[in-house]
């Protein structure tokens, strides 16, 4: 469907063009300078013929090249990148059309160029931005960021803004608060970027657990390990070695754990274990949620082995 209708706006715009040719072609050369009804229909069916002849080519590249791409991001920034160019194209196109200047037009856009830079210094910076985004690519659709104290998923990357779907937010749990934020793409360029996901597909997280200093803390530390290797431990052998062919890749020289880890922090009144686990960017809450349901009703069945700190001071 988009191919035929890139096609038939293309052939549209070509006819178009021919007729204008013709208006010309039948109009004296001394009346073309002046402007009646010939003219501007000459030059209107010129401008129509630009434009739809760009609109064609924009649908037909797209249904035949960028559909066909399989990474979706990717395929997003080649399609604002064709959008931008061809749009250019075509303003430049229609100007040239009305005014036969097509040279004048080109020399136009760089005085006025010069001008507008001041004025639209934020606009003008946002699009750098996003330029650096599509070559750089800090980021892309899908991915979990933080930008100038902003966390979400990537849903849209424009000329201009970046649209993310909020995490947290109001909500205590990393999780999507169902809000949209719009981030201009200048930021990109003064303010950090976190992606939680650039590295390699995982993240690491952890799942505190607090006892009393009555516990048996070596019993305690080995049931964490247990449940996680339970929940995740084929999916944290998967993604480890996934990551160790990537270090390996890299210059960084690293010392990465083999999987699941326990670290104990000494606090006034409890003791915290710290579960150490590698969980998807998007997923850490879940997986958090996963390992509870399984890790405080064991707990819970040994009070013989494991106390709370119920009734401290916290």
């Amino acid at each position: 469907m988009s191919r035929r209708l890139g096609l038939g706006a293309f052939v549209t715009g070509l006819l178009a063009a021919v007729l204008a040719a013709v208006v010309r072609a039948t109009t004296p050369l001394s009346d073309l300078a002046v402007p009646n009804a010939d003219v501007l229909l000459a030059k209107g069916l010129s401008a129509v013929g630009v434009a739809l002849v760009t609109y064609g080519i924009y649908r037909f590249v797209m249904s035949v090249f960028v559909t066909r791409v399989s990474d979706r991001r990717r395929a997003h920034d080649l399609r604002n990148v064709l959008r931008l160019v061809l749009g250019l194209v075509a303003l430049v196109g229609v100007l040239g059309a009305f005014t036969d200047q097509w040279l004048g037009v080109l020399v136009s856009f760089g005085v006025i160029g010069f001008a507008v830079t001041f004025a639209l210094q934020q606009p003008i910076l946002s699009l750098i931005g996003w330029v650096y985004v599509v070559i750089k690519r800090p980021y892309a659709i899908g991915d979990r960021v933080s930008i100038a104290n902003v966390s979400g998923d990537v849903a849209e990357v424009d000329f201009l803004v970046t649209t993310l779907w909020e995490t947290g937010g109001s909500l205590t749990s990393n999780q999507p608060s169902g809000r949209t934020v719009t981030v201009p793409n200048s930021l990109v360029l003064s303010s950090e970027v976190v992606n939680h996901g650039a590295l390699f597909d995982r993240i690491w997280t952890e799942v505190p657990v607090q006892v009393s200093y009555e516990t048996d803390l070596p019993f305690v530390r080995d049931l964490l390990l247990d449940a996680a290797e339970e929940e995740l431990g084929d999916e944290i052998r998967a993604a480890m070695e996934r990551y160790q062919t990537r270090l390996d890749a890299s210059p960084l020289e690293l010392e990465t754990p083999n999987g699941v880890s326990v670290n104990i922090a000494q606090e006034e009144s409890w003791v915290v274990f710290k579960l150490r686990v590698l969980v998807p960017p998007t997923g850490a809450q879940r997986a958090r949620n996963r390992l509870y349901e399984r890790i405080i009703p064991r707990l819970a069945a040994h009070p013989d082995r494991v106390g709370f700190p119920v009734g401290r001071s916290r």
